[in-house]
């Protein structure tokens, strides 16, 4: 399978019309594919994020030549997702998908797939057919097994959740839809093998493989506005937060901790829905500090010269591409002990873990007061994202995921014909 190969990337966000890591890492992979040969073509659905408050974008992404997306607009505005959602059917889609598809790709990698086809689109097209978990949506209507939006969910309650996410309640959950779609799938991609495990314990028989995600060590295609508009950073050392502004995401456990905490500074660099509350709750706090969006060049300048990354999400993530981000730029990271994330500095020795407000300040004084130490914790970080979580490293286990496939396919049709021939004698 040295040849070229068509890929078709069928995702709800797509860079610019993005909220969140999903998006950006369709974005990445598709253009690391394009720039090594392949031909990729992207489906997104413009629609929702129309729907979920994205305003139009002001800044554009570059694509690599190789790379063809096919943005859904359409005339019906909401009710296209939410007939997705509330069916699991690509409703007011399913036109535009299939004539993509029939145009014959090798194969077909579907990511965040809620609101651009549900599980019914993971019947169409033919080809080898992968699909990343980038969340919990095969087993949570919410997404993110986190109930009511207040704690990780132990005992499912989900009619009352989703009402909770001011969300209409899947009906489709209840049938065999889901079960029925993910047969069609030959490798589901777990990017963390708390994500992996945490299927196995919920009863969902799928083949999982574990690739973890990746970030380019050096700058590729994206953003075509990465200026600094002559800002200048603080003197004073400052210890970083990157992501959403959302409770999940847990910027608000930082707030009281730099309130009282006057060593250092803490630069919050992300928008969400919690921005305004998070700026009251910091009001008069000078050490506390709101970027807003900052492109990946100014992230990769603000990772570099930051004491340290925090990462508070009080939900169980599948992957911080922050964390590598992080190590990419030899700055260690400090993350609380939930989800995914620990395995990454399990990985690497490139920081700290906490349970609680009291290890997270011990961490904080421990790189405040050792220079040295957060030298030797960036270097560990640095030298296992070169390792682990390069482009070629993930690309190395991606394509060979997809050989074997190819391999093990060649071979039932092998089979097949046999007993067809013998069926005939």
């Amino acid at each position: 399978m040295d040849r070229p190969l068509r890929f078709c990337m069928i995702t709800t966000f797509y860079p610019p019309y993005n909220f969140g890591g999903d998006g950006i890492f369709v974005h990445r992979l598709s253009n690391a594919l394009a720039e090594r040969g392949h031909h990729v073509e992207v489906i997104h659905c413009i629609d929702s994020y129309c729907v979920l408050g994205g305003r139009e974008p002001t800044e554009g992404y570059n694509d690599h030549p190789n790379v063809t997306a096919h943005g859904i607009r359409s005339r019906w505005g909401l009710l296209s997702p939410l007939a997705t959602q509330q069916t699991g059917y690509p409703f007011f889609k399913s036109d535009l998908i299939q004539r993509v598809l029939q145009s014959g790709f090798d194969v077909i990698h579907y990511h965040n797939i809620s609101l651009i086809g549900g599980p019914k689109v993971l019947e169409y097209g033919r080809g080898i057919k992968l699909y990343t978990m980038h969340e919990y949506w095969l087993v949570c209507a919410t997404h993110g097994l986190f109930r009511f939006d207040r704690a990780i969910c132990v005992q499912p309650h989900c009619f009352l959740c989703s009402l909770t996410y001011r969300r209409p309640p899947q009906w489709w959950r209840f049938g065999k839809l889901l079960k029925n779609a993910v047969k069609h799938v030959d490798a589901f991609i777990a990017p963390s093998g708390f994500i992996k495990d945490k299927h196995r314990e919920l009863d969902l028989d799928i083949p999982m493989v574990h690739i973890p995600h990746f970030v380019p060590v050096e700058g590729g295609t994206g953003t075509t506005e990465d200026s600094w508009n002559n800002e200048r950073f603080p003197e004073t050392p400052y210890f970083l937060f990157v992501g959403r502004l959302e409770t999940v995401k847990g910027p608000q456990t930082l707030i009281p901790v730099f309130q009282s905490y006057q060593k250092a500074r803490l630069l919050i660099a992300g928008e969400g829905s919690c921005e305004t509350a998070l700026k009251r709750s910091a009001r008069g706090c000078k050490n506390i500090q709101f970027l807003g969006y900052q492109s990946e060049r100014r992230l990769r300048t603000l990772y570099e010269r930051a004491t340290a990354l925090i990462v508070p999400s009080v939900c169980i993530e599948v992957f911080s591409l922050s964390i590598i981000e992080a190590f990419r730029q030899k700055t260690p990271v400090i993350v609380r002990n939930l989800g995914g994330m620990p395995e990454l500095v399990q990985a690497s020795g490139g920081g700290f873990t906490y349970d609680g407000e009291k290890e997270l300040l011990a961490a904080l004084d421990r790189l405040m007061a050792n220079p040295d130490l957060r030298g030797e914790l960036g270097i560990r970080g640095y030298r296992c994202y070169h390792r682990l979580w390069t482009t070629q490293a993930h690309l190395e286990r991606y394509l060979g995921l997809i050989r074997e496939i190819s391999k093990m396919k060649r071979g039932e049709d092998l089979e097949t014909e046999f007993l067809h021939a013998q069926s005939k004698t």
